[in-house]
């Protein structure tokens, strides 16, 4: 090892240009010539840390209050946006399949640097906003579990780098298991309190079938539409970094690139994990609205925080049946309600860390330790938290669990922001021959789905974007305000198409040079 080898290895912050993730690319084995059921087990891992995503604490109060104000109208919604997320999912596991290029890693080869900074700090961003709903979920459930003030509780989810620390020093594979006992763990909780509360199966699965009533911008119950509704699961179900994330732990697995049919079977099985553990991420969804419908009496929950709903589990009068009553008088439907929410928390911990190293890596080629990484990352995002504790420490009870709540939802507005960024180039690139290959391209009913999402979920979050700024000024803004808010939304949204505009005109740059750099091979060849 040289000198200039052995200054870097010692620097916090390293150049990185090479494999996405590269500690941990290609390193798990997998069979070849085996069974179906053996070879889907060694790719099985990967799709669980995407899936945590899609069940973190973002996605709790939203599903849970939209079946308290809609009862079962919004169930469509969950499905539609697990669908579209199946389909993202794929394109991201295939296109790192493919090209050994993670989401990043492929934007930035297309694109100026300068481009690649802004959607960076962008996607950064994002992360922080994922991480804040991770702060205030893990904080609230160590108050709830043990009765840690809340200021403290903040500050020990910092700690969660430890475990981090001790999570890379055993290896890819049993992080992996890890993610899948936490995601059983929560599974298991919320099967068991929607199996007490016996709700309307038939009512549940009519739910699944969309209406007019699904999108209306009225009734508004609890200051919530049913449009608003939908938008806050959408928002909170289908995230950017998931993209990033899946597009680089899909080449864990070690395979032979040269071999054509073995790139089509690590897509094929790759594919089989993500479906199969974003399934589990739709069951869990499902389950939380129908715990909004079917385990509370309807109109019981009058705080939806989580503070709310715990408190709400272990008081008997707003419970729905007799057996959930007397569960509850034990205190396990609340407990075990905060467990999920530690178990929940601590999962997005390992993924959040994993998508911003690949990001970073991907779009500035700037590499650190996880560990600093995710201290860093952390210490930020407890800044808006602590903030929102301090500043409401001379409130009532419930203004501060409103506050943490509408802090956490409001956070998520940058995931709106972000959210094109991501699609729309993974969509371009899996559409392109140049790119992925005559039989890795995306066929023309994936192309089809593919836009017909793309703009949907972009539409629909430039939509909800002015009510999603007036949500900052509180729950009774003013006329000024709520003027305000719309011309800070209809600023960001302007600015939100002329960056995609700008991104669309150097990707077509960059695949023609990519096209013309291949016949230039081709030629050689």
């Amino acid at each position: 090892m040289n000198n200039t080898e052995n200054k870097n290895k010692h620097k916090l912050i390293q150049y990185a240009n090479g494999p996405s993730l590269e500690e941990i690319n290609g390193t798990v084995k997998v069979p070849k010539g085996k069974g179906f059921w053996r070879t889907l087990l060694a790719y099985s891992g990967p799709g669980a840390l995407v899936a945590v995503g899609y069940m973190d604490p973002g996605n709790w109060s939203t599903s849970i209050t939209g079946g308290q104000n809609f009862q079962y109208t919004l169930m469509s919604v969950i499905l539609m946006s697990s669908l579209i997320a199946m389909l993202l999912q794929y394109m991201a596991a295939k296109l790192g399949i493919v090209t050994r290029l993670d989401l990043a890693q492929a934007i930035r080869a297309r694109t100026g640097r300068t481009l690649g900074i802004i959607l960076w700090i962008l996607t950064e961003f994002a992360i922080m906003a994922t991480d804040i709903a991770e702060v205030i979920g893990a904080a609230i459930a160590l108050y709830l579990l043990f009765g840690i003030p809340l200021i403290y509780a903040v500050f020990i989810t910092v700690l969660d780098v430890l475990l981090l620390l001790l999570l890379t020093k055993i290896g890819f594979r049993k992080i992996e298991a890890i993610v899948v006992a936490l995601i059983l763990v929560i599974l298991f909780v919320f099967i068991y309190e929607v199996a007490l509360s016996d709700p309307d199966w038939g009512a549940v699965f009519a739910g699944f079938i969309p209406t007019s009533k699904t999108f209306a911008s009225g009734p508004s119950v609890g200051g919530m539409t049913p449009i608003q509704g939908a938008l806050g699961i959408i928002g909170a179900t289908v995230m950017p970094h998931n993209l990033y994330l899946h597009s680089a732990v899909s080449q864990t697995r070690a395979i032979d690139h040269d071999d054509e049919e073995e790139v089509a079977s690590a897509v094929r099985f790759t594919t089989w994990d993500s479906n199969i553990q974003l399934s589990a991420a739709f069951v869990v969804n499902c389950l939380l609205l129908i715990m909004g419908v079917a385990v509370f009496k309807n109109g019981a929950v009058k705080d939806p925080s989580f503070f709310g709903l715990y408190q709400a589990l272990s008081d008997t009068s707003t419970l729905s049946n007799g057996l959930l009553v007397s569960v509850a008088k034990s205190g396990a439907l609340s407990v075990l309600f905060a467990v999920a929410l530690l178990a929940s928390g601590q999962n997005s911990t390992i993924t959040g860390t994993l998508t911003g190293q690949v990001i970073m890596e991907g779009f500035v080629h700037m590499k650190m330790p996880l560990w600093a990484r995710r201290l860093i990352t952390r210490l930020i995002s407890v800044v808006p938290v602590l903030f929102c504790v301090m500043l409401t420490a001379g409130q009532t009870e419930l203004q501060q669990h409103e506050a943490l709540n509408t802090l956490m939802n409001n956070s998520q507005v940058f995931l709106a922001l972000a959210l094109p960024f991501s699609m729309l180039p993974l969509l371009i690139m899996t559409n392109s021959e140049d790119s992925m290959g005559k039989r890795f391209a995306n066929k023309f009913w994936v192309k089809l789905l593919g836009w017909f999402s793309v703009i949907a979920l972009t539409f629909l979050n430039l939509k909800g974007l002015p009510d999603s700024i007036a949500d900052f000024y509180g729950d009774h803004p003013t006329a000024a305000q709520l003027s305000d808010a719309h011309m800070i939304a209809y600023f960001l949204i302007v600015a939100i198409l002329a960056l995609l505009i700008w991104t669309l005109i150097e990707l077509r740059k960059g695949d023609k040079r990519l096209a013309a750099h291949l016949a230039e091979m081709k030629n050689k060849d």
